[in-house]
């Protein structure tokens, strides 16, 4: 329930708190004093499309015991605050918030029923008020209707898998052929990491091979004088053994340099050549030899994926074909539920409705495509009349009849919060009357905000605000008994209070 607001600065309201009460609560007042001004306000902080906002406005609440969200940290002691300088801003417990994720969060426990919307008696929201009636009553329906709606979840979730298999797989023959393709390219030059770089080496040793053999060759009569040099030493009594193991150097590196051409010679040139720029056009195409290799594995694992993608297809039609089966059945039990059901609605309806001056209501019941709620489709009548041809009287006092009746077994205080612009306008006194004893009844399960200028539902309030204007200043008065009759006497004879008007008051307030 809304337990308070602080506002600051709203058009001709100046500052005003009021604390709130459970049950129904009427806002009274002369025209143009500022009631729907006030009203709009606490339906912009939920995030609601209205355009009055307050420079503050601040809205205490107690936290419905199932109100969740993954954005926000939600505690119990709740409160959503809007401030309007530049822009207007949105907090709940100091968290800024988009009017987006404001609204989405509230939605369900705060609702404004406008006399001119006549969307709440759609297909959809009927079949919500019988599965809710139902549901009050027997706990297994609920949760008939808890698996229904998982069932059909995993089965769209699983019709969008294959649709997107079904869109792939028109295109994975190429897919395969492309990976086939990219391996084989690269399986075929068999490539080893750092082999690329050791080919340059080698290449460039070839290049110097022939002037290697041609510098040996001239190094040949280089021994002829060792003898001669070794006689020269002995004459001249020196030690030569540095210049003798010079030659014996020369003579190793000869002989390693002349096993190394023949090695070389063996090689195939061409063949080595070949492979460098086999090798080099990997480099180019991929980057390195590794990412050839790692692009190499990749093409694999996404072949083998493909593989899979038969498997899974017909894995997934075997499970839609099941899955369908069951919700064809689910749903059948469903539907036959509610067509029973609904004479136990209209059991409590019609009363209602004889009791609202309106005929006697019949639900219609037909057959739709397959959604979240099953595959009916529902509409109702009013004395034979479609709900699009009733007028704005008619209609507004049938969903407020729709509303009483699905909470009738519900527990007390567990539905939120129910916000009307004068439903009782433009209405006759028994009609008042009814609308005051209905909204009475649906106090129990809701808190309900209305704006009246009758007096029947101005006495049934469990709270009474009076909204005044003066010097252009309006304010806020929470109404004690007294107060209550003046107001009440004031909507029944005006601003000169007639003592019939005083009496009258005061029975309705006893």
């Amino acid at each position: 329930m809304i337990e308070s607001i602080v506002l600051k600065e709203l058009i001709d309201f100046e500052n005003e708190k009021i604390d709130f009460t459970q049950g129904l609560i009427v806002f009274t007042g002369p025209s143009g004093a500022g009631k729907s001004v006030l009203m709009s306000a606490i339906l912009g902080s939920f995030g609601l499309n209205v355009q009055n906002y307050a420079s503050m406005c601040e809205i205490s609440i107690s936290k419905p015991s199932d109100m969740d969200s993954d954005l926000l940290l939600l505690e119990d002691d709740l409160y959503v605050k809007t401030i309007k300088k530049d822009k207007v801003r949105f907090l709940v417990n100091d968290q800024n918030i988009s009017k987006k994720t404001l609204e989405e969060i509230f939605n369900p426990y705060i609702k404004y029923l406008s006399v001119r919307d006549k969307g709440i008696l759609d297909s959809q929201t009927l079949i919500s008020i019988v599965d809710d009636f139902i549901s009050s009553r027997d706990e297994n329906y609920k949760k008939m209707l808890d698996d229904f709606g998982l069932m059909f979840f995993e089965l769209k979730k699983a019709q969008k898998e294959l649709s997107l298999i079904v869109e792939k797989e028109t295109k994975v023959n190429d897919l395969i052929e492309f990976a086939k393709f990219e391996i084989q390219k690269i399986d075929t030059i068999n490539p080893k990491v750092d082999e690329y770089e050791e080919l340059l080496e080698i290449k460039q040793k070839l290049s110097k091979l022939d002037k290697i053999k041609e510098s040996i060759g001239a190094l040949e009569n280089i021994f002829d004088y060792e003898s001669k040099i070794a006689e020269f030493y002995r004459l001249l009594d020196i030690d030569g053994s540095g210049v003798f193991d010079m030659f014996n150097n020369i003579r190793i590196d000869i002989d390693e340099a002349i096993s190394k051409n023949m090695e070389l010679e063996d090689m195939d040139i061409e063949a080595v050549l070949n492979r460098i720029e086999a090798l080099s056009s990997l480099k180019n195409r991929y980057g390195s030899i590794e990412e050839a290799l790692a692009f190499r594995d990749k093409k694999k694992e996404e072949l083998e994926s493909f593989n899979h993608i038969i498997e899974d297809k017909t894995s997934l039609e075997k499970f839609i074909k099941e899955q369908e089966k069951m919700l064809e059945q689910s749903s059948s039990l469903i539907s036959s539920i509610r067509t029973k059901e609904t004479n136990s609605i209209l059991s409590i309806l019609n009363p209602l409705l004889k009791d609202l001056k309106l005929p006697q209501a019949s639900f219609e019941i037909s057959k739709t495509a397959m959604n979240l709620t099953g595959v009916d489709e529902m509409d109702i009548r009013l004395g034979g009349s479609k709900t699009s041809t009733l007028s704005g009287g008619e209609f507004n006092r049938l969903r407020l009849a729709l509303l009483v009746s699905s909470t009738t077994n519900t527990q007390e205080n567990s539905k939120g919060v129910l916000i009307f612009d004068e439903i009782d306008a433009n209405v006759s006194g028994d009609e008042s009357i009814a609308i005051a004893n209905m909204l009475l009844k649906l106090s129990k399960n809701y808190q309900i905000f209305a704006i009246s200028h009758q007096p029947h539902l101005a006495s049934k309030a469990n709270q009474h605000i009076l909204i005044t204007k003066d010097e252009k200043k309006s304010k806020t008065v929470v109404l004690d008994k007294n107060g209550r009759v003046e107001e009440i006497a004031r909507i029944i004879s005006g601003e000169i209070k007639t003592q019939e008007a005083i009496d009258f008051a005061m029975k309705l307030l006893s």
